[in-house]
């Protein structure tokens, strides 16, 4: 069994503690892990391993995922996609910086897939960063693992009948967060903009603003409609309404905590009284409980993110 880097422990316990699973999924080695393909359109798939959830399409043209989860999970995620596909693998698309979603890049770039990120992607990679939820400094990745191509606002793929429009929202789970909509699909992949089913981890350490989660889904609710499936970065295959409640769930607390505040409450105050309470039993089961999800709405209300 290989022996894990402690970046990537911090970040597996983090990321499964995210959603629902039993105590046994959460002790699983990357080896023992299961890949599961889940179709979302004609040529589209989600796989669900460890890690973040990973977008593919395939068709003739090859084959274009979007993230990669950890570094092990790389020849069971290449199996997935071979059981898929026997087109080459072509292009990886990273939604954010973070390693479940980009651990698979050095084996990948070494085989000769085409990396692409936006800006800030590839800038968090190449420098030593602090996440200061997990407390720990994730260092810089190797030369193969960066994005080859990046960009500052989007950039479209034509690809296996589809336009692939991929683009920079403002700052939300971090300040590199990129939204991928396959037009011909009427899907979305939204990185960890969107958790489904749980309260979101917010890196403010990496840029990111519960406000620009809010106002990423806005944006990708107007570009949706009854008959979207959506990728999240976490959880089960979503549809509209599921992005919607989330949504909701999210500036609903924002809006309370704020008149809170604004009547003098401080956050201890809150915690006593679990404004929030409402949402805490679908949304509070994982790494971000209760308690951590009102410290990020406080701050947020509070100008402090």
């Amino acid at each position: 069994m290989p022996v894990l880097p402690r970046r990537t422990l911090l970040l597996a316990a983090a990321v499964l503690a995210a959603l629902p699973a039993s105590p046994l999924a959460a002790q699983q080695a990357p080896d023992t892990v299961r890949v599961r393909a889940v179709p979302v359109a004609e040529g589209l798939w989600m796989l669900t391993g460890r890690g973040g959830n990973v977008g593919v399409s395939a068709g003739e043209d090859g084959v274009f995922l979007v993230d990669d989860q950890y570094a092990p999970m790389t020849e069971r995620i290449r199996a997935a996609v071979a059981a898929l596909s026997p087109r080459p693998l072509r292009f990886v698309f990273n939604t954010h910086w973070h390693g479940d979603h980009t651990g698979g890049n050095e084996n990948l770039g070494k085989a000769g897939v085409l990396i692409v990120a936006h800006d800030n992607v590839r800038r968090r990679m190449s420098t030593e960063q602090f996440i200061e939820r997990l407390n720990d400094r994730a260092p810089a990745s190797p030369r193969a693992a960066l994005p080859v191509v990046t960009f500052s606002d989007d950039v479209t793929f034509w690809i296996n009948g589809d336009s692939v429009h991929a683009f920079h929202v403002d700052p939300a789970h971090t300040d590199g967060d990129a939204i991928v909509h396959f037009q011909r699909a009427n899907a979305l992949h939204m990185g960890d903009v969107f958790f489904n089913g749980a309260y979101p981890f917010v890196d403010t350490s990496s840029g990111g603003s519960l406000r620009g989660v809010i106002a990423a889904c806005d944006r990708a609710l107007a570009l949706s409609n009854e008959g979207t499936k959506i990728i999240p970065g976490h959880g089960p295959l979503a549809t509209r309404a599921d992005l919607r409640r989330y949504r909701d769930v999210l500036a609903t607390s924002l809006e309370r905590v704020t008149a809170a505040v604004a009547a003098g409450k401080t956050l201890e105050q809150l915690k006593a009284e679990r404004p929030l309470a409402d949402f805490d039993a679908n949304f509070g089961r994982g790494f971000i409980n209760p308690d951590a999800f009102l410290e990020l709405v406080f701050r947020t209300a509070t100008d402090r993110r």
